[in-house]
């Protein structure tokens, strides 16, 4: 019997793992080996919304944030979120992520999260979360803050990029969220040969911190894109 989209990515998930190369100061977080309920909310979110085997396309982060997917395994959706809109409750953790705040309303815009779901799968070319040592403690990282971090993870990006791609995801155009992130996803698309077309749209940590006024012109952007391409 073939594996449903959601067992695929449950199975994706469940072997996870880097044990590459990172520069001084910088350490990856495995939220599915930290916490015994993240692995139970994924699955549960997965199950809910992936049980099939249908074709999707691919919308592309940059690495999970500690406080979005680093705790409910599941990309750009905070615990609020994964509760109020998903159903599903975490009791472990309690977390608010300002980037699953825009993505969130954009999906309620889209039509909500069982038709947005339907057409779209997210993750990100590096799919644990990264941080980086401080002098106040632990902070997020983008795979790109360092040159040394990304040629470290370039080729487990690339890796990782193809194992999303096998669960069954339309590579005739690619949604990549975050303009920088874009730049980084071209060079290893120009490498790898992975998308024909790369739509760029603005990251949603970017417009909640510095284009909040303007948000429901960015979801309109969001929605234009993804709804006249979605399948």
């Amino acid at each position: 019997m073939n594996k449903t989209f959601a067992n695929k990515v449950i199975d994706f998930n469940i072997n996870l793992h880097y044990s590459g190369e990172l520069p001084e100061d910088f350490m990856v977080l495995n939220p599915y080996l930290d916490n015994p309920e993240t692995l139970e909310v994924m699955q549960k979110f997965y199950h809910k919304y992936y049980n099939d085997s249908d074709e999707r396309k691919f919308i592309i982060g940059i690495n999970p944030s500690r406080k979005g997917a680093g705790v409910t395994g599941v990309p750009f959706t905070d615990t609020k979120r994964l509760e109020s809109v998903c159903g599903i409750k975490m009791e472990s953790s309690h977390t608010h992520e300002i980037s699953s705040v825009f993505m969130y309303d954009m999906i309620v815009e889209y039509g909500g999260a069982d038709d947005f779901y339907k057409n779209f799968y997210i993750n990100s070319p590096f799919p644990l979360a990264i941080v980086r040592k401080s002098k106040t403690g632990w902070l997020n990282a983008n795979y790109y803050d360092d040159k040394r971090l990304f040629d470290d993870v370039k080729d487990f990006m690339i890796d990782s990029l193809r194992k999303h791609i096998s669960l069954n995801l339309n590579t005739s155009e690619v949604f990549i969220l975050g303009k920088k992130n874009a730049d980084f996803i071209a060079q290893l698309n120009q490498e790898a040969q992975l998308f024909d077309t790369m739509t760029v749209l603005e990251h949603p940590r970017y417009i909640q911190q510095y284009k909040s006024r303007e948000k429901d012109l960015y979801i309109d952007k969001y929605i234009l894109a993804l709804k006249n391409k979605s399948i």
